[in-house]
């Protein structure tokens, strides 16, 4: 049977994290704090710092702070703004970093928060942050035909993302789209129906707006170079991904942080004196179990790389 809140990859994470005594620890996406509170289980002298824009999640982290007095440290911000809220926090030399960059299951089966396809009646939102102002609405609504076409292409990678925008603009002159399911009507309208068999057809274009309204990638690859520069000597940072745009960053990210000399190799020295400051704890990213696959079919697509500091 399928747990709304399992942590993915658990064991594989928490492993790969290589806890240590007195260790300090930080979960740039809390979430449901699974992660988190399996840290807190397993290295009773570890301390965790956590971030969520998820005011659900803030909660979740406000239930452990009793539970573990004194350990937990819980800021609702961005892990984006990862230097600023250990600046403001008085932290930093961590041993392990941890990203889940999922949507929470709550997120997805919660239909009042406008995530689902299969909501319906429910109004379109997909804000993480409920106090940001922009929502999906906004952008099937405002946003013009060929940025839309642009985001249902490069985030959802989309193949009918024109159709998609053009019918978009079409129904929103008849009247605003408000709900899950009319915008999931419009994209069934707009890809043939052949190509209707594999998946939701509604599914790509969810994924896109809901990466634009949170700007889920924006900035992701110098978060991961700053939590990178405050890992202490071999610490280690994990991150899970759930899409090929996220792991593209992230690969290429880690990849980067693991190699030395960049100069053209027609130079006869090196002039850029960069150094690598990482190591690949996995070359290929881990994959969920068959047994997690068949507890939770939503880790199906998770990958997970992990770096240590040199």
């Amino acid at each position: 049977m399928k747990d709304k809140h399992y942590p993915v990859m658990l064991d594989e994470t928490i492993e790969g994290l290589a806890l240590k005594e007195n260790g300090l620890y930080f979960d740039g996406t809390l979430g449901f704090a699974g992660h988190t509170e399996e840290i807190l289980k397993r290295m009773p002298t570890a301390k965790v710092v956590a971030t969520d824009l998820d005011l659900v999640a803030i909660e979740n982290g406000k239930r452990l702070m009793e539970q573990y007095p004194g350990r937990l440290t819980v800021a609702h911000d961005n892990f984006k703004n990862f230097s600023s809220v250990c600046d403001r926090l008085n932290v930093g030399g961590f041993d392990g970093i941890l990203l889940d960059l999922g949507v929470s299951s709550v997120q997805l089966d919660e239909r009042e928060r406008g995530f689902s396809y299969l909501a319906d009646e429910q109004p379109l939102d997909m804000r993480f942050n409920k106090e940001q102002s922009l929502s999906a609405q906004t952008i099937v609504n405002e946003w013009d035909e060929k940025t839309l076409e642009k985001i249902l292409t490069l985030y959802g990678e989309e193949r009918f993302s024109k159709n998609i925008a053009r019918n978009i603009i079409i129904e929103r002159k008849t009247a605003p789209i408000v709900t899950c399911g009319q915008l999931v009507r419009i994209i069934e309208r707009s890809i043939p129906k052949k190509f209707q068999q594999y998946g939701h057809p509604a599914k790509r274009t969810f994924q896109a707006i809901r990466i634009a309204v949170n700007g889920e990638l924006d900035g992701l690859d110098d978060a991961i170079k700053d939590m990178v520069d405050r890992l202490n000597k071999g610490g280690r940072l994990a991150v899970i991904t759930f899409h090929s745009l996220e792991d593209r960053i992230v690969k290429n990210v880690f990849k980067d942080l693991n190699t030395d000399c960049v100069c053209d190799k027609s130079l006869p020295y090196c002039v850029c004196g960069k150094k690598r400051i990482v190591n690949l704890i996995n070359k290929k990213p881990i994959t969920a179990s068959e047994r997690e696959l068949n507890e939770n079919s939503r880790s199906a697509s998770a990958k997970l790389r992990i770096v240590e500091k040199i």
